[in-house]
């Protein structure tokens, strides 16, 4: 096995399944370094301490330092990608959302689906010599559609040479959070229309329209049965009908709030706040089985330019595209 020193890096790693990262560390696995002070190291963080390029804190290097051989050029495509699926983790609350992400590596995908009747969900007693009740999965009629996210980068060379790379990872975090916002986005709509499967979220009408009651959380909560209401996506001025309900004022967990910023829990579930959701809707979802995340590819640059043009445009893309798993356990409020 080649050591970390002695790698030659060239752009053809970034076609391997996995991109540079999975291409190094075939080459060079941190198992290898067990009990050495590389240990925690992955192995592209082992070639950026290779060439000496320090990408964050105080001391962080100019962005050229990259560009001071063929073989540290070759990193700057993955450093862009780590920098913008740093930003993407910051911004991101579909973890909160999604009960389970499948990775493809086509463009077609069709979801499964399994679709009991109240009397399928009832677990009857089974006497001797009968047959046992069956759950039917199978495969949705339509394709889930996934969406290409992305920004352009644009930037000469001779603009950016002399930038740390620290203030650099700010921007591309940025780039990062955009992503992550436009995939929320994404599957807010899935939640509230369905994936094309005639599965849009059923309605329970507040009390009074156009206002918001702890009373209309309560009948979300009773809705959902016998889901668990553990997750509630509202917008901006349902966030704050809910924040300034009586019930949402106990002292404890109002200087929780003022001290730490982490919002009150309304019934136990989890409160997010989605300003990019249509005024007037609130989304309580059972979050281990409402939503499927697939995604191709992850976090995609074109590493020939960033590479051989040294910045100038390059694209950078993520695509992904949301599926309903049990179009029950996610219902809206309005």
């Amino acid at each position: 096995m080649a050591h970390f020193e002695n790698i030659t890096i060239e752009k053809g790693m970034y076609q391997n399944k996995g991109g540079m990262t999975a291409a190094l560390e075939q080459l060079d696995p941190s198992e290898n370094y067990a009990g050495t002070s590389l240990e925690g190291l992955d192995a592209f963080s082992r070639q950026l301490k290779r060439f000496d390029i320090k990408v964050s804190g105080r001391g962080s290097d100019c962005v050229e330092k990259f560009f001071q051989s063929a073989n540290s050029a070759a990193l700057f495509p993955e450093y862009v990608s780590r920098a913008v699926r740093q930003g993407m983790e910051r911004a991101d609350i579909l973890p909160n959302l999604v009960a389970t992400v499948t990775d493809i590596e086509g463009m077609d995908y069709r979801s499964i689906v399994s679709a009991p009747s109240e009397d399928d969900k009832s677990l009857k007693i089974v006497a001797e010599g009968t047959a046992i009740p069956q759950t039917t999965v199978k495969t949705r009629e339509n394709l889930v559609k996934l969406h290409k996210r992305g920004r352009m980068l644009v930037a000469s060379y001779e603009a950016l040479r002399f930038q740390r790379l620290d203030l650099f990872t700010v921007t591309l975090n940025q780039i990062g959070a955009y992503i992550a916002r436009a995939q929320l986005k994404d599957a807010i709509d899935v939640l509230l229309n369905g994936d094309g499967n005639n599965n849009a979220a059923a309605n329970i009408a507040a009390e009074t329209s156009g206002s918001l009651s702890y009373a209309d959380l309560l009948k979300l909560w009773a809705g959902l049965s016998p889901y668990e209401l553990n997750t509630i996506l509202a917008p901006t001025q349902e966030m704050q009908k809910i924040l300034g309900m009586s019930q949402m004022q106990d002292a404890v967990a109002g200087l929780d709030f003022q001290g730490t910023g982490k919002m009150v829990t309304p019934l136990g579930a989890t409160l997010l706040h989605a300003p990019e959701m249509t005024a007037g809707k609130v989304i309580g979802l059972d979050k281990n089985c409402a939503l499927e995340m697939v995604q191709a590819g992850g976090v995609m640059t074109d590493y020939d330019k960033l590479i051989d043009r040294q910045l100038e445009r390059a694209a950078i893309t993520c695509t992904a595209g949301f599926a309903k798993i049990f179009t029950e356990a996610a219902k809206t409020l309005s």
